[in-house]
């Protein structure tokens, strides 16, 4: 069966799609893999409804059909590159894009128009992952460990690492239920910063970060948020780890940006760190995906903190930067072959549950 998965995550850098092959046996093939980057001006749309502003029910939705559109032309692309007509796919699995995650309040809003993704496209369409899981109980998120636990599961303990605008474990263990949960910041934070001062989209790989000398002070303070000390189940976004949030805990000080910029870096190793060493001291190694997995700077940060052999998810057959769009791609199969990828050991849900809802082509 081929699916399409599409993912554009907190980051909110552009779209990525991946075209999956998964077979009886529940094994995934990732056949191809397309990315294409956010124009400026939905980028910071985008960035600007992650907090309420003037006539935000409008912008919205006008906000979600863009991004239909967006998601339906990488549809096309990802077919065009890969020589495959949209009527063999089965369903195109979409994520959306997060701008408020509130599961203790009973709610997420991803923004997206799956009706208009399948008419564009003529494919069906699995949307909305995350509602049937909060509506449960739980916190809608993390998505990924059951199905990091199909593909990544190892007869030892791993951990699969995901650095996209927010970091999440999966920790995956033989014989046991995968569990999982965000562990704070991994780029949003630095992304921030460093387009407010060098105009830059995102670090690359971490070399403005490495120019800086963390300050102990800083890392301390911003280590105090109340978040991180949360047991798991627990999830974040950009509601939290924002730039309010960051400068809150910078006035007063006269840091210069670049040494600011190098404290994150070491802020996120640090918060990863110690969510592994706390809730997966067992595991033998870390498998990285995400955009952030290409980040040097941040790699080596991790390697020091971490103390556990480090590779790429490259090295397991699937790219980093489309991970987490293949995920998308096993989450549409799992929603039709009802499989429960909703699993309270990893969101604390009260019972398991099929997620997604399906718009027919």
């Amino acid at each position: 069966m081929l699916f399409i998965g599409i993912m554009s995550g907190t980051s909110t850098d552009g779209v990525d799609a991946a075209l999956c092959r998964i077979h009886a046996s529940d094994q995934l093939e990732v056949i191809h893999h397309y990315s294409e980057p956010f124009d400026a001006a939905l980028r910071a749309e985008i960035l600007q409804l992650n907090q309420s502003g003037v006539d935000e029910l409008h912008r919205a939705a006008l906000v979600s059909n863009q991004l239909a559109d967006c998601y339906a032309h990488c549809t096309q692309q990802l077919l065009l590159h890969a020589q495959v007509p949209s009527s063999a796919i089965t369903a195109i699995g979409v994520h959306g894009q997060t701008v408020r995650h509130a599961p203790h309040l009973g709610y997420t809003i991803q923004l997206n128009a799956p009706a208009r993704l399948a008419e564009l496209t003529k494919i069906h369409v699995v949307a909305d992952f995350r509602s049937k899981d909060i509506a449960a109980g739980g916190q809608g998120a993390p998505l990924v460990p059951v199905f990091h636990q199909a593909v990544f599961g190892a007869p030892t303990p791993r951990v699969i690492l995901n650095l996209g605008g927010i970091a999440n474990i999966s920790i995956l263990r033989p014989q046991h239920a995968p569990t999982g949960f965000d562990t704070g910041p991994a780029n949003a934070l630095m992304d921030a910063w460093i387009q407010k001062h060098q105009a830059c989209r995102f670090d690359q790989n971490g070399a403005w970060a490495a120019q800086g000398t963390p300050d102990p002070t800083l890392l301390q303070t911003l280590l105090t948020e109340p978040w991180l000390a949360l047991p798991p189940p627990k999830s974040t976004g950009r509601d939290l780890f924002n730039l309010r949030w960051l400068e809150s805990h910078l006035q007063g000080t006269a840091l210069a940006p670049v040494d600011v910029q190098a404290t994150l870096a070491c802020f996120t190793a640090t918060t990863v760190a110690q969510a592994i060493h706390q809730h997966a001291a067992d595991a033998t190694e870390i498998i990285l995906c995400g955009g952030g997995a290409y980040n040097t700077h941040l790699r080596q940060q991790l390697v020091t903190q971490i103390k556990k052999p480090i590779r790429l998810s490259d090295e397991l057959g699937i790219g980093a930067q489309c991970v987490e769009a293949a995920a998308f791609a096993w989450l549409a199969y799992a929603y039709w072959q009802d499989i429960p990828a909703g699993q309270p050991s990893i969101t604390g849900a009260n019972h398991p549950s099929i997620l997604g809802a399906w718009h027919k082509a």
